[in-house]
């Protein structure tokens, strides 16, 4: 191991009596519990001050300082700017629509300056308030802009930024990375640890899954920050999905004092698997452990055939020679998305009793599956998007050719077998807010995923085949709204993501948003993509997340021997 940067930054919350006698208002990046203590303890000392959060403070302050009780209506003017995308105030205030329920909200764009204002009605009067939401403007390591959320003192004399701990934690940690010497090669490390501790809890919403955590959110912005450095470094564009830096692994963990610590290592060797309920794979309420998902795989029959990924795991596949037009299907090449594994595992098992014919690899990045286990154990509800890749760090689909293939191989084999026509590739995104506010809060390069907008499908196809591309897709979404609750839960998740995001921008099939386009760079003619919503949920939640993802296989391999025949 290599150690390439440690601190130990002063908490911003112990150190506020620096400041000066007050009366003063403090934005900082703390839980709320946190907040409260500091405040009363400088009230203790003859202090005023109001301490609030840097982090989505219209949310906050609905939460800790506007009344409800009473309330009919808000109207919001919120700040666009033109350093940050025009939504980005909007989405900031998500869930709030969703919480204050038979609230009539308004939204309206209003000006360049970073204060929320707001008109609120309780029966027969009317208030006024005004919500700062401090924000600085500032390059990254990798020379990108950014509006980011920052602390910040008012007082008499006094109306400027301070750099909080949190910011400090990222800050330093990113200036550490810039001035190490990386080589020129790709992969630059095995893995990059960020071994962070906050004393920040997470604080559950009153609505859906959402949750205000400030170490999720960390985590987020470490992982993709440092992406982005490597890109810069590597000289490729912004979002290159094929670099390959290594395994950058943001872990985060509560404790009483701010601390990071970034290091190389080697990989380390596989922990003892998480226990195996043997729940029925029918009623699995959360991600199977890897030596299940072989278990249930190898039910299917058929003929083994596997690839080997850099850390010398084994990813697993099966080929049924049956009857009818030929499918593939695949899951887990995003490891941190996993109602797709178990779907796909009860939908191969059930193909496999009617005679069908196709290859079924339910695990295609083994190796980021491996660090999702590691991760969940710590916080089971944070997105962990530093499993979402290989340990060479990129994205297998975009991995490039010719060069060594290691996990994209086992599609090379499945397309060998088969012939297939149709690939199913089974995915899954955030289940709730996604942000990295340290970076523009928005997520440079993913914001059409920063919130949950219902099940939804991705359908690319080659030139010559829209026709039955399109067929496909209306067979397959007609199939899934007649399923109990599918159509009202994304119902209520897209209004909601209309009213802080805007328009999804997808054309809509029988109540299911699907992206379709026109793209060759499959080898395969039909690719369908299917994303639920599914990073962070467990229990009823989960097992109707793999439950769609399973009736999703079916349904398309159904209507693919109509399409494929005619008839």
């Amino acid at each position: 191991m290599t150690l390439i940067h440690h601190a130990c930054p002063a908490r911003t919350l112990e150190t506020l009596a620096d400041l000066g006698d007050g009366p003063f208002e403090i934005w900082c990046f703390d839980d709320r519990a946190s907040r409260e203590t500091a405040q009363n303890a400088l009230a203790a000392r003859g202090i005023t001050a109001r301490i609030r959060s840097a982090y989505k403070p219209l949310l906050q302050a609905f939460l800790e300082e506007i009344p409800s009780q009473g309330l009919t209506a808000v109207q919001i003017t919120y700040p666009v700017h033109p350093a940050a995308d025009s939504a980005r105030f909007r989405l900031e205030a998500y869930p709030l629509i969703g919480m204050l329920n038979g609230v009539d909200i308004r939204m309206q764009a209003g000006d360049s300056r970073l204060t929320y204002r707001l008109v609120l009605t309780y029966g027969d009067r009317q208030e006024t308030r005004l919500v700062r939401a401090p924000n600085r403007l500032h390059t990254s390591v990798a020379g990108l802009p950014a509006l980011s959320p920052t602390g910040w003192q008012c007082s008499p004399d006094r109306d400027q930024r301070i750099e909080t701990d949190y910011e400090k934690l990222f800050e330093g940690a990113m200036d550490a990375i810039a001035r190490y010497d990386w080589g020129k090669d790709e992969p630059y490390f095995d893995q990059l640890v960020f071994d962070v501790t906050l004393p920040i809890r997470d604080e559950p919403l009153p609505y859906a899954d959402e949750v205000l955590s400030l170490a999720e959110a960390l985590h987020e912005d470490l992982y993709f920050s440092a992406l982005e450095f490597f890109q810069h470094l590597s000289g490729r564009p912004l979002g290159d999905r094929g670099l390959q830096p290594g395994q950058i692994v943001p872990v985060i963990r509560y404790g009483d004092s701010p601390s990071v610590s970034l290091s190389t290592r080697g990989f380390l060797p596989d922990n003892d698997e998480r226990p195996d309920t043997r729940q029925r794979l029918d009623d699995a309420a959360g991600p199977l452990v890897p030596s299940r998902i072989a278990s249930e795989l190898a039910r299917i029959g058929g003929v083994s055939f596997a690839a080997r990924t850099r850390t010398g795991r084994t990813v697993q596949a099966r080929h049924v020679d049956g009857n009818g037009a030929p499918i593939m299907i695949s899951a887990g090449q995003h490891a941190n998305e996993t109602t797709g594994v178990v779907g796909a595992l009860r939908a191969g098992q059930r193909l496999a009793e009617q005679g069908a014919a196709f290859t079924l690899s339910p695990l295609e990045n083994p190796d980021g599956y491996a660090l999702h286990q590691t991760l969940i154990g710590q916080n089971p509800r944070h997105m962990h998007h530093a499993a979402r890749y290989t340990a060479l760090g990129d994205d297998l689909e975009y991995r490039e050719e010719p060069g060594v293939l290691y996990e994209k191989s086992i599609r090379h084999q499945a397309e060998a077998r088969t012939q297939a026509q149709l690939h199913l590739n089974l995915h899954g995104y955030p289940s709730h807010e996604w942000t990295r506010p340290l970076s523009g809060y928005v997520p440079r390069n993913f914001a059409m995923w920063t919130l949950p907008k219902g099940f939804f499908l991705i359908l690319r196809h080659h030139p010559d085949w829209e026709p039955q591309a399109r067929a496909l897709v209306d067979a397959v979404t007609r199939h899934l709204a007649a399923l109990p609750g599918v159509l009202d839960e994304n119902a209520r998740q897209i209004a909601l993501y209309q009213a802080h995001a805007g328009e999804t921008g997808f054309e809509m099939i029988n109540g299911f948003p699907c992206l379709i386009s026109t793209d060759d760079r499959h080898r395969v003619p039909v690719t369908l993509i299917t994303e639920y919503p599914d990073e962070t949920i467990y229990g009823p939640a989960f097992i109707r997340g793999q439950t769609v993802q399973m009736e999703t296989i079916l349904a398309a391999h159904a209507a693919w021997q109509s399409i494929q025949t005619g008839v």
